[in-house]
């Protein structure tokens, strides 16, 4: 089925918009980020997060179709993350996209943006089909998902506390490092040794994660000594975090007895995670999104709002945002 989906995209601290023609054809990706913002208070906050949204949405969203070369009257769908999220940067999103969708007499398309996620490895990998395994990673959430249809997704394993991109974040923070702490701890562990042994909670219990333990180590390690060097408390602490996410996800992978595992969220940029992955292509065909739709971004949106836009799943007017949505609510 064709069609061009604007999506928009403002669940944490991107602003975001994009136009996709006909599921396939990126037409446009226009993504700005809040991070040198949010940076001097280590993280997000929510109350800054949603008038910078508010702010920047017009601009993000009228760039995203010019960009394409497209008019707004050539849309034929908009498609917007409901959830989950930050209440007060989904509200921002859900509300624009309402109005364009009244003023261009167009439907409407929620989209949860865990599948967002999972849809940005079709953007790259042509005739990809369902069954598949999917780790998704990021600074919310930690999930081991079957994806038995492409609107079909169940939980097998999540993490009961930290996610791993809280984990990566948390002890950045400790460290005195730089937020987001992922790609920081990413870097400076490429320069480092794997010489310090910390905990791999939940490592042999079923498929739940469980970070929070592992940050705690590694303060009272800092706490504990001196003389260490940060490369290699990042490349230790990196290693433990990546070791217990591929030991589980193959893991599930081979009891559910599905060859294709799919990496999606952020942390699905993690080169230690990419290349420890790929030790296992000789059993199992592993994808990733392009580099530049791991994090947050309205391209995912549009595709996976494109999987709804097929099968005409529309929302109506009244629908509202869902903070803690699940990956069962399409």
């Amino acid at each position: 089925m064709k069609g061009n989906i604007l999506a928009i995209e403002t669940s944490c601290d991107e602003t975001a918009a994009a136009v996709l023609k006909d599921g396939n054809e990126l037409l446009s990706n226009v993504v700005s980020s809040q991070i040198d913002i949010h940076k001097v208070f280590g993280g997000v906050v929510p109350e800054i997060a949603a008038r910078k949204h508010t702010e920047q949405i017009r601009l993000i969203v009228d760039r995203a179709v010019a960009d394409s070369g497209a008019e707004y009257s050539d849309i034929d769908a908009i498609a917007v993350t409901y959830g989950p999220g930050l209440v007060g940067a989904l509200l921002v999103g859900l509300n624009y996209a309402k109005g364009l969708s009244i003023s261009l007499n167009r439907p409407l398309i929620t989209v949860n943006h865990l599948m967002g996620h999972i849809y940005a490895n079709f953007l790259a990998i042509a005739g990809l089909k369902p069954p598949f395994i999917v780790l998704l990673v990021s600074g919310g959430h930690t999930m081991l998902i079957k994806a038995l249809d492409y609107m079909q997704f169940e939980i097998i394993g999540q993490s009961v506390d930290d996610s791993a991109g809280e984990a990566f974040d948390k002890v950045a923070r400790i460290m005195g490092l730089d937020y987001p702490g992922g790609p920081v701890i990413d870097k400076l562990a490429g320069k480092g040794e794997e010489k310090f042994s910390f905990p791999r909670p939940m490592y042999d219990n079923g498929y739940d994660f469980s970070f929070s333990g592992l940050k705690t180590a590694v303060l009272y390690f800092i706490k504990d000594n001196s003389g260490y060097r940060k490369e290699d408390i990042c490349a230790s602490f990196q290693k433990s975090i990546i070791e217990t996410l591929v030991h589980k996800t193959i893991k599930c992978a081979e009891d559910s007895k599905i060859r294709q595992i799919l990496i999606a969220g952020g942390v699905a940029a993690n080169s230690k995670l990419r290349s420890e992955m790929d030790k296992y292509k000789n059993r199992f065909d592993i994808f990733y999104p392009p580099m530049g739709l791991c994090t947050d971004n309205a391209a995912m949106i549009a595709r996976a709002g494109y999987e709804k836009y097929k099968r005409g799943l529309f929302s109506d007017l009244a629908v509202d945002v869902i903070p803690n949505l699940g990956i069962d609510k399409l």
